[in-house]
């Protein structure tokens, strides 16, 4: 299992509340393995520099993944990138880390190959309307606030967490994830900023925010009491303790169909 160690807890707790067979157990890789994310429009080609693999979308479609040699090593490669545009995370051993590292930069140096740092992804990821777990996605939350009950297949016979489902599928959300485009005059919402309807009405809260380079816009994930949830609506964000003019998105204003993603 290679992830992050919040969310390696997480799913720890859920193997170990499963009854498993004795010939089942799980290993944490985690300390083991880094995780490169290359994104962009030429991260298809990059790939195919430092490897013989067929990064096609025929041959190799979205969320798949594969064990694939790079670069003289062994790796675990999965068609995802949490930038909203093409790309893919690349798992290799620890001890492989610097020799990947480099090879990306030699090879991709006429693409003006960048390292992305964490609030360059947040801007990117925002700008997609992804969320991030512990801001946007929490066991507190409902899967129909969060917009993850499209995802929940219920004419299965059997998973983890369908009973608790059945229980709350049908009732109303309480609020709703939404994506905001703020007029910020001083400053972007970061994550915390109250949200009030125009006559100071509280109804909501900002989760992440961040300013879109690539759209252009200021741009917040919130969470909005239901009865106040609609396209166009009308809102005040509280920067830096003043109001700022905000409407709700019908969509992620970057790439809202997914075209790039799964070019």
């Amino acid at each position: 299992m290679v992830g992050s160690g919040m969310a390696e807890r997480y799913h720890f707790r859920y193997f170990n509340s499963v009854d498993m067979p004795d010939t089942v157990s799980f290993i944490s890789q985690t300390s083991e393995y880094c995780g490169f994310n290359i994104a962009g429009p030429k991260s298809r080609e990059l790939l195919s520099r430092l490897c013989q693999e067929d990064f096609s979308t025929n041959n190799w479609k979205f969320m798949q993944s594969k064990i694939i040699s790079i670069v003289g090593s062994e790796a675990i490669a999965i068609r995802v990138s949490f930038t909203g545009d093409l790309g893919w995370e690349i798992y290799v051993k620890e001890e492989c880390q610097l020799k990947l590292y480099e090879a990306l930069f030699e090879m991709g140096s006429d693409f003006n190959v960048q390292p992305v740092g964490s609030r360059a992804l947040s801007s990117l990821r925002i700008e997609k309307g992804y969320g991030s777990w512990s801001r946007e996605y929490s066991p507190e939350y409902w899967p129909q606030e969060v917009g993850l009950d499209r995802l929940i297949k219920m004419g299965k016979p059997e998973f983890l967490g369908k009973e608790a489902f059945e229980m709350l599928q049908n009732k109303k959300p309480r609020e709703k994830l939404v994506i905001l485009e703020v007029k910020a005059y001083t400053a972007d919402a970061s994550g915390g900023e109250p949200i009030f309807l125009n006559d100071g009405t509280p109804v909501g809260r900002v989760t992440s925010g961040a300013y879109g380079y690539t759209v252009k816009k200021s741009l917040a994930l919130c969470f909005i009491k239901y009865e106040y949830v609609g396209e166009g609506k009308q809102f005040d964000v509280f920067i830096l303790g003043k109001p700022h003019p905000a409407i709700q998105l019908a969509e992620a204003p970057f790439d809202p169909q997914g075209m790039r993603l799964r070019a």
